[in-house]
């Protein structure tokens, strides 16, 4: 998903939806970067020998706090696998469609054998701190093989509904005690036929805080956004027939918008996490 050959200004404004300062710095990698978008459509093409383990060697360049590297990540090529993973994740089709399915895991197990082995204790993984910890390097270990999966021309979708039916994620994977699958990632050629548009973000005045928090110039930003999203959902006919402050709200409305998510407590539990 190279942008190498796009013209700056077209990329500041398809990523904020109007005109940016001209204050900018710019080089081919930020380029890459501000095309980011999410593919659903894929297409039968097989990876290149090397993918998997391109994309791990990014992931594993990521920060790590204390280098404690509390992750992992199960990669599934087995269509059959993919099929059940898919219906656990709301039947999306693309991860069925991908060659590669990438399992971001928080994998504080490692860890806790590490010390077992040691005869040493291991108190500090119980705590909600190391968790968060786990899903961080998760988090930041993705994003790097995201970066790395478009700079060879492959396209990419988060699947944060992996978390909507973790506990059987974690049967299909025979995940063991403490570990969580955090998020899927699809990861395969995107369908020329159906690249979408890149999807404007908030502005950066919603955002962007300089010293301290501050909600004075909210409300403007959002206001704004709220324009410039009703018009690029009608664009792309996404379904979506209000303003983005409506739809999210709706998202976070109660628990029953969680999709599952809201019993994740009991589950991390289940799971083997103590989360003091």
């Amino acid at each position: 998903m190279t942008a190498t050959t796009v013209n700056p200004i077209t990329l500041l404004h398809d990523r904020y939806g109007n005109a940016f300062p001209d204050d900018f710095l710019w080089n081919d990698h930020i380029s890459d970067l501000l095309t980011h978008r999410s593919i659903r459509s894929y297409l039968s093409k097989p990876l290149p020998n090397g993918t998997l383990e391109t994309l791990i060697a990014a992931a594993q360049s990521a920060a790590s706090s204390s280098n404690l590297q509390l992750w992992s990540v199960i990669a599934v090529e087995d269509p059959a696998r993919k099929d059940r993973l898919s219906v656990l994740a709301r039947n999306q089709a693309h991860i069925r469609q991908v060659p590669l399915f990438l399992v971001w895991l928080a994998d504080l197990s490692r860890a806790r054998n590490i010390a077992n082995s040691r005869n040493a204790t291991s108190e500090g993984l119980d705590y909600l701190e190391t968790f968060l910890t786990g899903a961080i390097d998760a988090s930041l270990a993705a994003q790097n093989a995201v970066a790395a999966a478009e700079s060879l021309g492959l396209g990419t979708v988060y699947v944060g509904a992996i978390r909507n039916n973790p506990e059987a994620v974690a049967k299909e994977l025979n995940l063991p005690p403490l570990v969580f699958p955090v998020f899927g990632l699809s990861v395969g050629y995107p369908d020329p036929a159906n690249i979408p548009a890149v999807k404007p973000r908030l502005g950066q005045s919603a955002v962007l805080h300089r010293e301290s928090y501050s909600t004075e110039v909210q409300e403007q930003a959002i206001t704004e956004y709220d324009r410039i999203m009703t018009n690029f959902y009608q664009q792309q006919q996404t379904g979506v027939n209000s303003d983005w402050s409506t739809h999210s709200t709706a998202r976070v409305a109660n628990a029953a918008a969680l999709g599952g998510r809201d019993r994740l407590t009991a589950i991390l539990h289940n799971l083997g996490f103590e989360i003091r």
